[in-house]
């Protein structure tokens, strides 16, 4: 290794004139050169070749022997174990020494002590190693020291070294110390003082030391003010920051930039963003220039006011004018946050891929954000990628990087591998946080596990971390994916136990957990205890009512909450409008459901394919097809994509207006877009095809059923052979029922009766009696009514000879039901299908 130094010569060597008389003899005398700045700062450089690094430092020589009066340096020179280190050596080998071990013997070594000069320079290259302990053993030292004098500057240095380690009791010490060495406090040791109030969000304290200050007849200064719109900035009082501002201009300390930034943190601080967004074009109007730190305080208060393109201007801005204010890391990773609060995942990894290519390099913050942008949408696998690359860059994951990924694998339905990440970092020594097991119940709850989230609970406690209402939260809603109404109480009991009141959030989370459940008196009680507590119920809490009432037919309470929302002046959402629009058609009050669709749009609320579809419904059941087409087509020109269900309620509409040459081209169109077919698409499908007798396109409809017959309801099946028995074709009819029961495995007891009935229409009273063998195999008894059908076409249309054959193909389920009685016999009843059409209509409209 080598080691570059630039430093001035101790020696220097003279060499006296010659005299006149001639001599064959040079004398040569050397004199000690008084160093003209002992504390100047030379700049060295350290480079390994072999490692291929270098280092760039500087040192201070301080007072060292030769500057000592004589007196000292005779002591030095007698003594062996004195040494006549640097000034800068000194630091190096107290700062290489544990804080416990005696300091002392190497400063009692050092020749310099005996300089008083030494001792400013001394405290202030430890107090900015950071290392209080260090400078508190040294500055006692000091004070012990004969030739020490009490001096403003030291004892400022060590108010500001205590108030970067929060202790404000010790610079409050220090501060009274100094005033009994007879040490009168400047304008900078009040600034340091202020300061170390501030950081400790004590700003009381602050005002009163400034009164102190004034009362001293210390005028404040710039710094004094700075630093005392900081400490109520950053507790969130920006109101007392801008008085403070204010006084300080009537007082003739004008603010610059330094002042502005303060107070626009203030304002973000305390979460007025849009205020921040105005003292921001005020301040633009002045002629002090925005530096990047304002830029990044403007960018973030825009993100949080959603006006994501006026924070990306700015950030173009700076961009473009590098000599002014280039962006940071901290400009890009606010930047990266926006868009990832957008879920524009994508964006967000552009701009750190062009941070990296701007020659910045990201730390954890940044690579915390990119992997919470993925983790928010359940991407894990490039939440993984990104967590081992911040681990070969050689960042060490903290507890927000460990939680991130874990949320990923829980959003992704990975609980278990979310559990492994839990495990991994606790054997990395990363202590979990509230946070973490929050999004590890969340994991286990959203993915059906509830035990499991449970029992996380209960070790969450045993490690000392007390459960919040976002723990209670994850939990009720847990309980109501798992549909267990009863652990809903036991979760709401053992958050009272605890403590813990809930928010407008949780209270959403069990009402709806209680909906989901078909619980609607506990949800409905739920909801009154939630406004009886003032809990300001949101858009949330009532789509959730308004939605659960319309699920379980109770659309005349879910208008009047819907009333009782408008009551409240709260902004409807599209769920809400939505379920309103479900409502009012369910209740056939058409006109109020086109009301509230215009009003919708009225409000800015462009219509998504739910509210459209919640129109298709309603002009369906009020039998209006025109008008269901005309919804439908402007869905398409807003570029809202119908679903499946949708088309399905667009295809009912056109069925019920004798439109089903329409219906059959909507299926074209949705087998074009890829639209996948469902349970309801099919049943119009056959609907459609049966009205029009068109049983070619039927058998297609079968062949593409085919492959989703287990799938299909049975009331769909039970249309599609109803609709093949009704007009005689009693083969199609039996292959289809013979590929249903290969499916499916077994058939519904109304599969056999429509069969049965369409039989004996058909005259095949052989096949009849085949389906009711087939039942019995099956294990599902014929019904008495199906073998007085059989006996009354017997008696009146089978002729005698067909007649006496009934009577003894039937005679088995005569001694094995006892079906038959001297009453049934002679006056069987008329054959009633009331039982069969009845079950028919149910399941058809299912």
């Amino acid at each position: 290794m080598a080691t570059l130094c630039h430093q001035p010569p101790l020696f220097r060597c003279r060499k006296k004139p010659r005299p006149a008389v001639k001599s064959t003899i040079s004398t040569i005398h050397c004199s000690k050169v008084k160093n003209p700045d002992p504390f100047k700062e030379n700049k060295q450089a350290q480079v390994d070749y072999d490692a291929g690094t270098h280092r760039l430092y500087t040192t201070i020589s301080g007072v060292k022997k030769f500057d000592l009066p004589k007196r000292h340096r005779l002591r030095v020179d007698g003594d062996r174990f004195q040494k006549d280190w640097s000034l800068s050596e000194v630091v190096e080998r107290i700062v290489k020494l544990n804080h416990w071990e005696d300091i002392e013997s190497v400063l009692n070594r050092w020749a310099g002590r005996f300089a008083r000069k030494n001792f400013p320079f001394l405290i202030r290259e430890i107090t900015n190693t950071g290392s209080i302990e260090h400078s508190i053993q040294v500055f006692n030292w000091m004070k012990n020291q004969k030739n020490y004098c009490a001096r403003n500057d030291i004892y400022n240095m060590m108010i500001r070294l205590h108030a970067r380690h929060n202790r404000i009791d010790q610079a409050r010490g220090l501060f009274f110390e100094m005033q009994k060495r007879r040490c009168k406090p400047d304008v900078e040791t009040f600034n340091s003082l202020i300061n170390a109030h501030g950081r400790a969000g004590q700003w009381r304290w602050g005002m009163n030391i400034m009164e102190e200050m004034l009362r001293a007849a210390i005028p404040p200064s710039r710094s004094t003010y700075n630093n005392l719109i900081n400490a109520c900035g950053s507790s969130g009082n920006w109101r007392e920051a801008l008085k403070l501002c204010k006084k300080m201009t009537d007082n003739g300390v004008g603010p610059d930039l330094v002042t502005h930034n303060i107070v626009l943190s203030a304002y973000k601080t305390g979460s007025q963003y849009a205020k921040a967004i105005s003292y921001f074009e005020l301040m633009k109007k002045t002629n002090i220039r925005p530096d990047t730190t304002t830029h990044n305080i403007v960018i973030h208060c825009l993100v949080k006011l959603g006006n994501y393109e006026e924070a990306i201007t700015v950030f173009n801005a700076m961009r473009e004018k590098r000599s002014e204010s280039s962006p940071d890391i901290v400009t890009y990773t606010s930047i990266m946050h926006m868009y990832s609060v957008c879920g524009q995942v994508e964006n967000c990894h552009s701009v750190f891929n062009t941070m990296v290519a701007e020659g910045l390099k990201p730390n954890i913050v940044s690579y915390n954000t990119l992997l919470g942008a993925y983790a928010s949408l359940g991407l894990s696998e490039q939440a993984s990628s990104v967590f081992n690359e911040m681990e070969q860059n050689g960042l060490h994951p903290d507890v927000v990087s460990y939680t991130s990924l874990l949320n990923a694998f829980g959003r992704s339905e990975l609980p278990q591998k979310a559990k492994e990440v839990f495990d991994l970092m606790r054997r990395n020594n990363c202590k979990p946080n509230l946070v973490t097991y929050n999004a590890l119940i969340d994991a286990y709850g959203s993915n059906g596990f509830l035990a499991e989230a449970v029992d996380l609970l209960r070790e969450m406690e045993q490690a000392g971390l007390q459960p919040n209402v976002v723990s209670i939260s994850s939990l009720l809603a847990a309980c109501g994916r798992c549909c267990q109404h009863v652990k809903i109480d036991s979760v709401l009991k053992a958050a009272k136990l605890r403590g813990i009141k809930l928010n407008t959030i949780a209270y959403n989370s069990a009402i709806g957990s209680y909906m989901s459940v078909g619980e609607y008196e506990k949800a409905l009680a739920l909801y009154r205890c939630m406004r009886e507590k003032r809990v300001k119920p949101d858009s949330v809490t009532y789509n959730i009512l308004i939605s659960g009432c319309c699920k379980m037919s109770r659309y005349t309470e879910a208008l009047e909450f819907l009333v009782e929302m408008r009551d409240l002046n709260i902004p409807l959402s599209k769920e809400v409008y939505s379920s309103a629009i479900c409502a009012y058609s369910r209740q056939g009050q058409l006109t109020e459901a086109e009301s509230m669709f215009n009003l919708m749009k009225e409000d800015g609320l462009q219509p998504d394919v739910i509210a459209y579809t919640a129109m298709l419904h309603a002009y369906s059941a009020a039998e209006h097809w025109e008008k269901a087409f005309a919804v439908f087509q402007e869905m398409e020109l807003n570029n809202v994509q119908p679903d499946s269900v949708a088309c399905a309620a667009l295809m009912r509409a056109f069925n019920r207006g004798s439109q089903p040459g329409k219906a059959l081209l909507l299926a074209e169109l949705m087998r074009e877009k890829d639209i996948p077919y469902i349970d309801a698409v099919f049943f119009e499908m056959v609907s459609a095809c049966t009205i029009l007798r068109d049983w070619k396109i039927l058998t297609e409809v079968i062949k593409i059923m085919e492959t989703s017959l287990p799938r299909i309801s049975v009331g769909t099946l039970n249309h599609l052979l109803h609709s093949f028995g009704k007009v005689g074709k009693i083969d199609t009819m039996m292959k289809l029922f013979l590929k249903i029961v290969a499916s499916r495995g077994e058939a519904d007891p109304t599969t056999y009766a429509i069969l049965l009935k369409n039989l004996l229409a058909a005259g095949n009273w052989r096949k009849y009696i085949e389906v009711m063998q087939w039942m019995e195999e099956a294990g599902v008894p014929p019904s008495p009514q199906m073998y007085k059908d059989l006996t009354f076409f017997a008696q009146t249309s089978s002729g005698t000879e067909n007649s006496a054959a009934i009577r003894e193909r039937l005679e088995p389920f005569k001694s094995k039901y006892g079906y038959l009685t001297a009453e049934g016999e002679n006056n069987p009843s008329l054959p009633t299908n009331v039982l069969i059409t009845s079950t028919y209509a149910c399941d058809a409209s299912t």
